[in-house]
């Protein structure tokens, strides 16, 4: 039993209860409810800080009187409630806390002399009032001053009362068994409680020794420095320390900041982020901040491990948090401060960071990691910092000078500026999307201006410190053209191409954004002008011009204002009528920008990653990311985020992706990789396509959808499914090269050309198609309309009628496939001869890959010959007089629109492997076809009297 032990702490608690609300009566109370209310702000400061002392204390009392209520319950039914439900011992940490609390205000109430000015503010009061002290307190003089009595009296019965908790708690631990279940309740109170002490004893002597050195300075400096939150820990009074390269008077250690006092200046630093070096000697030190670096020498190496040892532990508690319990109780220090910290900093020495404010991650003086940089201009950067400049990504929001509109860039930085690839939105809503160096566009980039903009503007192409320069591709609006070519700071310089919203297409020289030299000039009538020209590709100068009936006019050209165009020459009207296919199909472009060297700026950054082994962390800055929209942003400067994909931990990740294509590398599963990586807006290669897919689309797309510029897409594309067969592959040598295997050898041309053709093209192709198809729809118009004139006009005709038309052999005619009834007639039956042929040959549209579209138009073939040799009865091939027919019939009926733009795209496309194969002798047969529909005679229901189905072939 223990009941002694806890009849103490009942009389413990009494006395210590009744003490307070004494001291509440005699002390607190009144210094708050006479005080005249301060004008001045330190006066103000005090009374704030009595009030919150005031607060703790009866927050004190408060729990004084629960655990004395627990105390007499516990000894008023010993049997029924247990030992551990004593608040002491069940709810010691809150108890704990409190007490905490208290010593923390008391404390800074004697380090800002709180005390000492309510005592002048009444001083006749309290001398009247010292009897009563003497009361509380036994050793209070009557001469001594009211002040420190004061403090006394709110001192020394709480000390008291903590010591003797403790002597109890230890003694009542002696008296319980080792298993009673309260045991290790008691010990553990008794440890926080002993902490306490400690931690008491260490609170007063900093407040003590803060008190004490406001008498030793200034009352300029004791304004600067005298804060209710400061502590001296050490004085360079005790242990003599110099400074360099500042030339220092006094160093202060507090527990949050290290001061330097020269003359009436003041140098206060953090130290949460005050960093420290061994010096070179035994006697030395070195102090890095923000934005200094300090050297402490002392006259002696014991000096110098005092000052040091003193000021790591104080970085520690700082770093910790000082007003922490344990941290101030217990000597938890860590040998050496930790490195890396969190911090907010503003920076005052001239540089670009004057006045700026950083709050993140810090190493050794400089901000390092995850952060944010705000200037007083209202400029912004969120993002990764290394030794001090932006580097990594980081979002940057710079003020303009309209209100409440900001350059926003999302971008990848690198010491301190703008590299890789970055996604900027303009004040004035102008978007750029693409690469940087040194902080300038640079490499390939897209930059457009809104639609709503009043002179609507597009770039896609290559830059060059910040101005247009190279191969690139302009839309200017405003004047409805197109300007596909070279460009040198800014300019169109060098071999270009014009395509107008009209249709017309002008292919020439130009120096300083100006036509020079020939050029040539097609019109959408296919008539053609090869001469001089005036910016506005107005004819100037001398010319000749070739009509589209083969007449020519050559000689000298001019406009005048209002008077239209003249000109001075010859009109040849005895010519002969050109080719229209020469003229209408004249292609633009080829030759004069080389297909290797247009898109390098995409390719480039691709090889570099492959180069540099495809790490993690340059797969953006390289190969780009995609982000929403910032308008937002221009909002509001509270919070900057951006929205983007983060590979690390995924299944996306590059070793996974490397991991995988190892996996996937014979030719069964490879087509599948590369189908999955080439969908995939996360793999490098999938990257790849859609920046291929946007410049594709930048230049063939609406005004650009010109049939002059079909050779030049047509080349573009077999180029990209190159490069990306290319990528593929040094993407596996880094595959193989990671698993220390030996790397595949260099390929020939022939089986490049191969896997290009048959396996990389057939799966890019569908991202190019729509402006792709688009051209040869254009391209071939003309053909197409004559050729869709002869569907219609054979649409005409009964089942039985164009097979007789066409000259088919009657033994050939499926007339048993007829089903009749009895009021029909063969001769009447229409679109059921041939049927499965026709259904065949009808699915060459659903599908945009060369091979496929040839496979059905293989499968058309076969449904022919299956047909014919029914109606034989035996299998029949078919001879090659007999097959251009029935393939007519099968066409004629499928009526499949746009077939000539079809027929020269799977020619164009095919892989050259099937070159003079089964596919391409089918494919010349469908050319045939095609050409004898498109045939006047043919349109007019007769055939050439001696039509030989050879002569197509």
């Amino acid at each position: 039993m223990c009941y002694a032990e806890e009849a103490a702490l009942l009389r413990l608690e009494e006395v210590f209860s009744a003490t307070l609300a004494r001291i509440n009566n005699l002390v607190l109370q009144p210094m708050l409810s006479a005080a005249p209310e301060p004008s001045d702000p330190r006066s103000r400061e005090c009374l704030c800080l009595v009030q919150q002392l005031h607060k703790n204390s009866q927050r004190l009392w408060e729990v004084t009187e629960e655990s004395l209520h627990s105390l007499r319950e516990r000894l008023r039914h010993p049997d029924s409630v247990g030992l551990e439900s004593l608040l002491l011992l069940r709810d010691t940490d809150h108890i704990l806390q409190v007490h905490v609390e208290y010593i923390q205000s008391y404390t800074d109430c004697v380090v800002a002399q709180a005390f000492q000015k309510a005592v002048k503010k009444r001083s006749e009061y309290w001398r009247v009032q010292r009897k009563a002290l003497r009361q509380l307190l036994s050793d209070v003089s009557s001469e001594g001053t009211v002040g420190p009595a004061l403090a006394q009296a709110l001192r020394q019965p709480l000390t008291h009362h903590v010591q003797k908790y403790v002597l109890l708690l230890l003694s009542l631990g002696d008296s319980v068994s080792e298993h009673h279940p309260a045991r290790q309740l008691v010990v553990h109170a008794a440890t926080l409680l002993g902490n306490l002490q400690s931690f008491m004893r260490q609170a007063l002597d900093q407040a003590g020794a803060t008190q004490a050195l406001w008498a030793t300075l200034s009352s300029r400096l004791r304004d600067v420095l005298c804060t209710p939150a400061h502590r001296l820990l050490w004085d360079s009074q005790d242990v003599p320390v110099m400074v360099s390269p500042l030339r220092v008077d006094r160093v202060l250690l507090f527990d949050d900041a290290l001061v330097l006092l020269q003359g009436h200046h003041v140098h206060t630093f953090d130290l949460k982020l005050v960093w420290l070096d061994p010096g070179q000697d035994r006697n030395t030190f070195h102090v890095i901040t923000p934005e200094e670096e300090l050297s402490f020498c002392t006259k002696d190496p014991e000096g110098q491990v005092v000052w040091q040892q003193k000021m790591t532990q104080a970085v520690c508690q700082a770093l910790r948090g000082k007003k922490d319990f344990l941290a101030l109780g217990v000597d938890l220090e860590p040998p050496e401060s930790p490195t890396c910290r969190y911090g907010a900093y503003t920076f005052h020495k001239e540089g670009r960071l004057c006045q700026a404010t950083y709050e993140g991650e810090w190493c050794r003086g400089r901000p390092h990691g995850k952060g944010t940089l705000k200037w007083p201009d209202g400029r912004n950067h969120v993002g990764d910092f290394c030794q001090g400049l932006e580097h990594g990504f980081g979002i940057c929001l710079v003020p303009q000078a309209a209100e409440d509109k900001f350059n926003c860039y999302k971008c990848h930085w690198w010491e301190g500026s703008m590299r890789g690839y970055g996604i900027c939105e303009y004040s004035n809503d102008e978007v750029y999307k693409g690469y940087f160096q040194e902080g300038l566009r640079h490499g390939f980039g897209v930059l457009e201006s809104p639609l709503q903009a009043p002179n609507p503007y597009k770039y896609t192409g290559h830059w060059e410190r910040g101005q247009r320069s190279g191969y690139g591709v302009g839309e200017d609006g405003d004047r409805g053209e197109r300007y596909i070519g070279m460009w040198q700071a800014d300019q169109h310089h060098g071999l270009g191409v014009v395509v107008t919203q009209a249709g017309v297409c002008y292919q020439g020289s130009f120096q300083a954004d100006k036509i020079v030299g020939q050029g040539i000039l097609l019109s959408e009538d296919d008539s053609l002008y090869e001469g001089t020209f005036t910016r506005d590709l107005s004819l100037m100068g001398k010319g000749k011009v070739t009509f589209p009936n083969g007449f020519t006019l050559e000689g000298s050209f001019g406009s005048g204002t209002g008077r239209g165009l003249q000109m001075q020459g010859v009109l040849d009207t005895a010519a002969l009528p050109p080719d229209p296919s020469n003229t209408r199909k004249r292609q633009l472009g080829r030759g004069a920008f080389p297909v290797e060297s247009r898109w390098q700026g995409i390719y480039g950054p691709f090889r570099d990653f492959v180069h540099a082994g495809c790490p993690q962390d340059l797969q953006e800055p390289m190969l780009g990311f995609h982000v929403q929209s910032s308008r937002e942003l221009r909002q509001s400067q509270e919070y900057l985020c951006c929205e983007r994909t983060h590979l690390e931990g995924s299944r996306d990740s590059i070793d996974d992706m490397l991991e995988e294509l190892l996996q996937h590398r014979e030719p069964p599963a490879r087509q599948q990789y590369l189908k999955k990586a080439l969908s995939s807006s996360l793999h490098p290669l999938g990257k790849l396509l859609r920046m291929l897919m946007q410049s594709f689309q930048a230049t063939y797309a609406g005004m650009g959808a010109n049939k002059h510029l079909q050779g030049l897409a047509q080349e573009e594309v077999k180029q990209h499914a190159h490069e990306l067969w290319a990528a593929y592959r040094g993407l596996l040598q880094v595959a193989l090269q990671r698993k220390g295997q030996a790397p595949e050898e260099e390929e020939d041309a022939e089986t490049r050309d191969l896997h290009v053709h048959g396996l990389v093209l057939p799966l890019v192709l569908p991202s190019f198609y729509p402006e792709l198809f688009t051209l040869y729809l254009l391209l071939h118009e003309k053909e197409d309309s004559l050729y869709s004139q002869g569907i219609t006009d054979l649409s005409l005709f009964s089942d039985t009628k164009l097979l007789e038309f066409l000259d088919v052999q009657k033994h050939l005619w499926p007339l048993k496939d007829l089903t009749l009834t009895t009021n029909q007639r063969h001769s009447l039956v229409r679109d059921k001869c041939f049927l499965s042929a026709t259904e065949c040959l009808q699915k060459i549209i659903t599908t945009v890959d060369p091979r496929e579209k040839l496979e059905v138009l293989e499968r058309t073939y076969g449904e022919i010959e299956v047909t014919v040799s029914r109606v034989l009865g035996r299998e029949h091939k078919l001879p090659m007089d007999d097959l251009l027919p029935l393939l007519i019939y099968v066409v004629s009926r499928a009526r499949i629109q746009h077939l000539g733009a079809e027929i020269h795209l799977i020619r164009d496309m095919m892989d050259p492997v099937h070159a003079g194969g089964l596919y391409d002798f089918l494919l010349t047969a469908l050319e045939s076809c095609y050409a004898h529909i498109q045939k006047e005679d043919m349109r007019l229901h007769h055939l050439p009297s001696r039509w030989n189905p050879r002569e197509s072939w």
